[in-house]
């Protein structure tokens, strides 16, 4: 991707992120900035997932213009805040950051908003609204998220159901935007553009059908290992599935889930994927079995059925469309959703057929014409519905 040329006059739009999915969502928001004339789009790199991070960036061709580095082994929430509110605070004003825009619910998130609160830069949040009503779930992205919201001038909400949440909270519907969700522009994108890696299609051509699998949430973690004999079960259920499940590299993830499911012979665990990698092999699954949020989201854009292993969703528009359906992270439950769905055809095709309630791959443009409406450049878009 060509980076922008930093023109005199131009407004400058920090986008500020720190992990994987934060960088593949806001990619396409930073290329529908750079077309949009009068804005100058910069990023702002926290480091706070390094390798992966890296990883994303370079699918889209990315270099951050600041990067600070934050990333240590086994941080704590307390330390890695501790590290970003000060540099972040510090690198926007060198940055001369007209408009900050972060992204959903990361600790990034949060503590570069509290960092542009200080230095009275207005914040734009990305995937605004969404809400699970439990603040252990998901932990701690449900406080992030809310308190990102208490401090934004401009909220950017998926769908209508995210912009009530926010109205609800008393945000003034003026700097309030229903853009739908960026995750369906990256992922369309380069699922459309990347072939699936050659081992997993001859999955495919011998007659199996490939499950994605991703599991690592904090308030996951006390019974991931029962979750994780759960899936092993299922697999064995199904010998004409193969399973892929890249793990993640939190040491406390690995032990829970490599002595149950690392020998099976339908269970392929890997390091992490890019999401060149991901992307197509998503769009190439029969099932998605998932505690994130973003696959969710990404699975109902692909037309993919997502079973998803968490009690709530934040993301409830899937669930009501039938695209999603919450199979807990009791194992029990777990193991009747899972083999369930994978025992019945019918339920999947109308699963498949749903409707994709979380946009239609032009959000990122709806957000660079609202933030070009903030500067006085162009007028209001309209609302996705």
């Amino acid at each position: 991707m060509t980076e922008p040329a930093l023109q005199e006059g131009n407004k400058r739009v920090v986008l500020a992120f720190g992990t994987r999915p934060e960088a593949t969502k806001m990619a396409p928001v930073y290329a529908a900035l750079a077309r949009q004339p009068g804005i100058t789009p910069l990023i702002l790199s926290t480091g706070q997932q390094r390798t992966m991070l890296d990883e994303a960036l370079a699918v889209f061709g990315l270099t951050p213009d600041e990067d600070l580095n934050v990333m240590t082994d086994r941080q704590t929430l307390a330390d890695l805040t501790a590290r970003i509110v000060p540099q972040a605070g510090r690198t926007l004003r060198a940055m001369g950051a007209d408009l900050v825009l972060v992204h959903g619910d990361t600790t990034t998130s949060f503590c570069v908003t509290l960092s542009a609160f200080y230095e009275g830069i207005p914040v734009g949040h990305v995937e605004a609204g969404l809400r699970s009503g439990n603040m252990a779930e998901p932990f701690p992205e449900e406080a992030n998220r809310r308190l990102t919201g208490v401090l934004s001038t401009l909220d950017f909400a998926p769908t209508p159901g995210s912009r009530a949440n926010l109205l609800r909270e008393g945000k003034d519907p003026h700097g309030v935007f229903v853009t739908g969700q960026t995750a369906v522009d990256a992922v369309r994108e380069v699922a459309g553009r990347v072939p699936l890696r050659p081992e997993w299609r001859e999955k495919l051509d011998a007659g199996q059908r490939l499950v994605t699998v991703t599991m690592h949430r904090r308030e996951n973690l006390p019974v991931m290992a029962d979750m994780a004999r759960a899936l092993a079960d299922v697999a064995q259920a199904h010998p004409d599935c193969h399973f892929v499940y890249p793990v993640h590299l939190n040491p406390a993830v690995q032990d829970a889930v490599r002595p149950a499911l690392g020998n099976l012979p339908n269970f392929e665990l890997t390091e992490p994927l890019d999401y060149a990698q991901m992307a197509p092999l998503m769009a190439a699954s029969t099932l998605l079995a998932t505690d994130s949020g973003g696959l969710q989201e990404e699975g109902a854009a692909l037309g993919v059925p997502v079973a998803v292993l968490r009690n709530v969703t934040e993301r409830p528009e899937g669930v009501e469309a039938g695209v999603l359906k919450l199979a807990g992270n009791d194992p029990d439950t777990l193991r009747s959703v899972i083999g369930g769905l994978l025992s019945d055809e019918a339920e999947l095709a109308r699963m498949r057929s749903a409707r994709n309630p979380y946009g239609d791959g032009q959000a990122a443009g709806r957000i660079a014409q609202a933030v070009a409406w903030h500067f006085g450049l162009v007028e209001r878009p309209a609302d996705w519905a």
